[in-house]
């Protein structure tokens, strides 16, 4: 049936047209925009997965600009270090060519104070954009990472890069809880004197001729063959043979017929073994006093003279804190350390062994020991010549202000014999102390740099993974733009013929 009214035929040819023209717009924007998601409207859920995605992307951006921020920083610290480390190693020649006493130390002395004030210059320079890596203690973060839970939840990560105080400040000794008992003063001993420490050697029984006695001294053996001798002449013929040797820091002495042996030592104990023989026939003994039991015929033992020097022994099992500090006070002064961030037992006793050698004590000299067990030792000798004796005790409390890790450096001196023997061994300290500083931003500056190249990698990831979900396919969208321009004139055409039908009617009533 035809009709005048309605023309299914120019509806049908109509809608397709629509069709055609919807399908060629969206092509075109396609192509236009190079998105195939352009708007939330295209596919709502992409859309929205791909915004989400930018906006990590933009974060990550910001995160690669953080990373190379702190990597600058960082690279500063590093190269001062570096630099800091080359000038202690300057001044440490320069400590050793002062060990020679026929050298002109003044001006060595002057050289070292220009090197000092140098590695201070370095520090303080040491900055980029304000911020200073080789002073003070406070960790600095560097944003490194968004991580985005499956909740959606954003939490930010960071790197922690610790700084390397290089700085030569004292500190400031704290008033908190009470460390007393992890430094304490080996033997309870309450003064630091010059006086040596003894073995005390009887020789008892009859001694017929041909019994023998032989003593161990420091490792070296002195004989003795009776003649019948008396007990006195005995240890006096024993003491006149230790005090031939020579040997550094021991002498001895016959009264009553006891030997004493008498050991100067600063750093050192030696072992004292005796043994005695009757092959003369005699009953001839060997008793030590003071430190081994009686020995009867043919038998042996032996004891340690200690060193001279008294001891603060630490602690092996408690940590150190940032702002523990301890003191020692010898004669009616004290000298302190307060420890920084990450040390151990083994830096507060050389921080204290520089404290006291800053000081300049007379006759007073410092070592640094660990024993088998693994607990350092801070030894202080007295050889006399300022004070016989001097009071000694130590004590500990929390809550101070770290000292700086080139502690004692403005103090060197090797004007004097005194201070450039303190000053080669406190220097060592110093240069390891700097070379752990370089050593630690190099580790950060890598970890940084390792981290900023993940990101960028991320980020392209990303970047690649939003665009397999958005971007339109060029070489389809072009072979559909084409296949719909020739739908489109295909469909003008069904059309133009569609609307010609009704005309067709008039025909009919010719």
């Amino acid at each position: 049936m035809s009709s005048i009214l309605t023309n299914t035929s120019a509806m049908v040819a109509l809608q397709t047209m629509k069709n055609i023209n919807t399908n060629l717009n969206r092509t075109q924007q396609e192509i236009s925009t190079g998105k195939s998601v352009a708007t939330a409207k295209d596919n709502a859920a992409v859309w929205a997965i791909s915004k989400v995605m930018e906006s990590d992307v933009k974060g990550f951006k910001g995160i690669s600009d953080s990373l190379s921020l702190g990597s600058s920083s960082i690279a500063v610290a590093r190269e001062a270090a570096e630099t800091v480390t080359d000038l202690l190693t300057e001044i440490k020649g320069k400590i050793v060519a002062a060990q020679e006493e026929n050298v002109d130390r003044a001006k060595m002395q002057t050289d070292i104070v220009a090197l000092r004030d140098q590695i201070a210059s370095v520090v303080g320079a040491a900055q980029f954009n304000g911020l200073n890596l080789i002073k003070g203690t406070d960790d600095v973060n560097i944003l490194s990472s968004l991580d985005r839970a499956p909740n959606g939840n954003v939490t930010a990560s960071n790197i922690t890069v610790g700084r390397q105080d290089l700085s030569t400040s004292a500190g400031t000794y704290g008033t908190g809880t009470s460390l007393a008992a992890n430094a304490t003063v080996a033997d309870s001993a309450t003064a630091v004197a010059s006086t040596g420490n003894t073995a005390e050697i009887t020789f008892a029984g009859t001694w017929a001729a041909n019994d023998t006695a032989t003593l161990t001294v420091a490792g070296v053996d002195v004989n003795y063959t009776a003649t019948g001798s008396s007990v006195s002449d005995i240890a006096a013929a024993f003491a006149g043979s230790i005090n031939a040797l020579g040997l550094e820091g021991l002498s001895a002495s016959n009264t009553a017929g006891v030997l004493t042996i008498t050991s100067t030592r600063a750093f050192e104990g030696l072992t004292v073994a005796q043994s005695a023989n009757s092959a003369g026939g005699g009953t001839s003994d060997i008793t030590q006093v003071n430190g081994a039991a009686p020995t009867g015929s043919n038998s042996a033992t032996s004891s340690t003279i200690g060193q001279r020097a008294e001891k603060i022994e630490f602690s092996t099992s408690a940590a150190v804190n940032e702002g523990d500090g301890y003191k020692v006070t010898i004669g009616s002064s004290s000298y302190n350390y307060i420890a920084g961030k990450g040390e151990t037992m083994e830096d507060v006793a050389r921080g204290l062994k520089v404290a006291i050698d800053s000081a300049g004590i007379t006759g007073v000299t410092t070592s640094v020991t660990q024993s088998d067990t693994g607990g350092w030792t801070l030894n202080v000798d007295n050889d006399g010549t300022g004070s016989a004796s001097l009071a000694f005790s130590s004590t500990g409390n929390a809550g101070g202000k770290a000292s700086g890790g080139l502690f004692g450096l403005d103090a060197i001196d090797v004007t004097t014999n005194a201070g450039a023997d303190a000053a080669l061994s406190n220097i060592e300290t110093m240069i390891s102390r700097g070379i752990d500083a370089a050593a630690a931003f190099g580790s950060d500056q890598k970890r940084i740099e390792i981290q900023n190249s993940f990101v960028g990698k991320l980020t392209d990831a990303m970047k690649a993974g939003i665009g397999s979900m958005v971007d339109a396919d060029m070489e389809e969208a072009s072979a559909r733009l084409q296949a719909l321009q020739v739908q489109q004139q295909l469909a003008t055409q069904a059309l133009s013929i569609a609307n010609q039908a009704p005309q067709n009617i008039l025909s009919l009533f010719r």
